[in-house]
């Protein structure tokens, strides 16, 4: 069997990422494909927050090395303070000392065929740029997202590193692979002399995750109201939500909701002081409950029992698709879709039959669809994602598309 080598920060016992779900299911199904994988992440020590629910799911056959890292800031700071260049291309830099050493071990060992890293942490693309440039093995740059961004990082020094980073990746890697049509187009502007050598590959859900759920209880999550569900991290500029909160206010103040007919959950926002804050300035604190993160089982079986389900995605975010969407569709519930109508997540949403799209920065928008929304699902007429196109974003479908990359590299002179 050819031998992948899988450079990928976001592995498990890491928690709270929706990007595990990329590498993991990847790893469990490439085998089925003609490749092996093995997996080089970074030392659990790294991980703000960890978990041991996804641990299981790593294949008996997928060995996994965990170079040394550790995180800048926690780790490596005085006094609260550390010096930025301990921080670039981001915390863990320190991952690229490890995965030297381990990364060498492991190609001597195994000789892999084609190395893949993957973003979002940028020093995964370093690791894999020092591994292909020791040791010549055909790379896959798996950037989902694009790195450098106006506006983004934010300090002009990580701006600079990112942009360096994405440069060289792009010139050495045989294959730039992106989730979204919008990120792929932007570098082939961008780099138009590497253009041919840009795929798109979305992200996906897994089916054997949600066949694990069947017997679950599919009672509402609240009995007697309508509850819509927010799964996942709330950013306040990407996925800013003050336009669903000034909707719901108005809605509420005007009588459209009766009481205790409405609830809105935000499960694991990563922001749930700033979901409070603005739940309490609206008067909101009997509509919105705010909860902690829970088992990814949990929280997939959370979607299936949700009346309908939010998706927030501002325009800075138009050449991107919260990974949260493909199992929002798979859970094959109301989505009300908060984004701008001319970016890759409405896009994405329309190609599964879904139209209710609204603009996050417009609260007069949202309360129009908020209210049309709300009263389709009660009246039992609600669009539903269709079962055919949701079936060509499982994850298996997404891993025979990359041992097909995989193999062009490997045989590329």
């Amino acid at each position: 069997m050819k031998q992948v080598l899988m450079v990928a920060f976001h592995f498990p016992p890491l928690a709270g990422s929706s990007g595990i779900q990329r590498t993991l299911r990847f790893a469990a199904h490439l085998p089925s494909f003609g490749w092996q994988p093995t997996v080089l992440t970074a030392h659990s020590r790294a991980y703000e927050r960890t978990s041991q629910d996804l641990m299981s799911e790593v294949g008996p056959d997928v060995a996994v090395e965990r170079a040394f890292a550790v995180d800048t800031r926690r780790h490596l700071s005085a006094f609260g303070r550390y010096p930025w260049w301990l921080a670039s291309p981001d915390r863990w830099m320190s991952w690229r000392w490890g995965a030297a050493l381990s990364g060498g071990r492991l190609i001597r060992a195994r000789r892999p065929d084609v190395l893949w890293s993957t973003y979002p942490i940028a020093t995964a693309h370093v690791i894999g740029a020092d591994l292909h440039r020791r040791f010549g093995i055909p790379w896959v740059a798996d950037f989902r997202d694009p790195m450098a961004q106006d506006g983004y990082p934010a300090d002009p020094r990580i701006w600079s590193a990112f942009k360096s980073i994405e440069q060289h990746t792009v010139g050495a890697a045989r294959w730039s692979v992106f989730t979204t049509p919008g990120a792929a187009r932007v570098y082939e502007n961008r780099y138009p002399r590497f253009a041919p050598n840009i795929r798109v590959l979305p992200n996906g859900y897994d089916e054997a995750s949600f066949a694990a759920l069947e017997g679950v209880t599919c009672e509402p999550l609240t009995p007697g109201a309508t509850t819509l569900l927010h799964s996942g991290v709330v950013y306040p500029s990407e996925r800013d939500p003050t336009c669903l909160f000034e909707a719901l206010e108005r809605l509420v103040s005007a009588g459209k909701f009766g009481q205790g007919r409405l609830k809105v959950r935000f499960r694991a926002s990563g922001n749930d002081a700033m979901l409070n804050e603005l739940a309490r300035r609206h008067r909101l604190q009997s509509v919105v409950e705010v909860l902690a993160p829970t088992e990814y089982r949990h929280a997939l079986a959370e979607m299936l029992r949700a009346d309908g389900l939010l998706i927030l995605q501002a325009a800075n975010c138009n050449e991107q698709i919260p990974a949260k969407l493909y199992e929002y569709l798979r859970s094959r519930r109301p989505i009300l879709a908060l984004t701008d109508p001319s970016g890759d997540t409405a896009g994405a949403v329309r190609s599964v039959g879904i139209g209710t799209i609204a603009r996050l920065d417009s609260t007069d928008d949202i309360a129009v669809a908020l209210h049309e929304f709300v009263e389709a699902i009660e009246q039992g007429r609600a669009v539903l994602p269709e079962t055919s196109a949701v079936a060509r974003l499982e994850r298996r479908e997404q891993a025979r598309d990359l041992a097909s990359l995989l193999e062009d590299a490997r045989l590329s002179p």
